[in-house]
């Protein structure tokens, strides 16, 4: 059984899922893969403390504190390389940006491979299970494009200017580029 609630965000809805102990989904609403990890049925349960704890973690986030992430108990659904990925966007810090390449070069190196496919590592971030709290939207691309985040640009860049990104050095996709 699966348990989940709604949080109300500047950013709009949020759907959050546990699986009762941990934190398994973080979605805003329309994102792209909403809630796609959660195939059980779910049960409205806002009292549940991995529920009550990220209702409590997304507070202190969106009146501008940094709360670690390592304060919720996480369980994002993947594979070994998904979960590799998402480990990497775990040690980005607030007001920091990284770019697919550099995950990919991380992720080669942890693996002992001479290199890593950057879209392979766009498909781990675009698939994150728990937006916002595992920060796939300080991701952007080598050349400063603010693409490929599955809640769309707009919500991207919200995010990053709430947590103090200079965005002067980032632009925003062109037509044809995954938004």
């Amino acid at each position: 059984m699966m348990y989940s609630t709604d949080y109300a965000s500047p950013l709009g809805r949020i759907m959050l899922a546990s699986d009762g102990d941990n934190l398994v989904g973080l979605w805003l609403e329309g994102q792209k893969y909403f809630a796609a990890t959660v195939q059980e049925e779910t049960e409205e349960r806002p009292d549940l403390p991995a529920l009550v704890a990220a209702r409590q973690w997304l507070d202190r986030y969106f009146r501008g504190e940094r709360p670690a992430i390592a304060d919720l108990p996480l369980a994002p659904k993947g594979g070994a390389f998904r979960r590799g990925v998402w480990d990497i966007l775990c040690g980005i810090p607030y007001g920091e940006v990284i770019t697919y390449g550099d995950i990919a070069k991380k992720m080669a190196a942890q693996t002992g491979k001479a290199s890593m496919s950057a879209q392979a590592v766009g498909g781990a971030v675009g698939h994150n299970p728990i937006s916002i709290v595992i920060p796939c939207h300080r991701v952007v691309g080598t050349n400063g494009s603010l693409t490929g985040y599955a809640a769309g640009v707009d919500k991207k860049i919200q995010l990053l200017e709430h947590e103090g990104v200079d965005l002067s050095r980032l632009r925003r996709p062109g037509q044809g580029t995954a938004l």
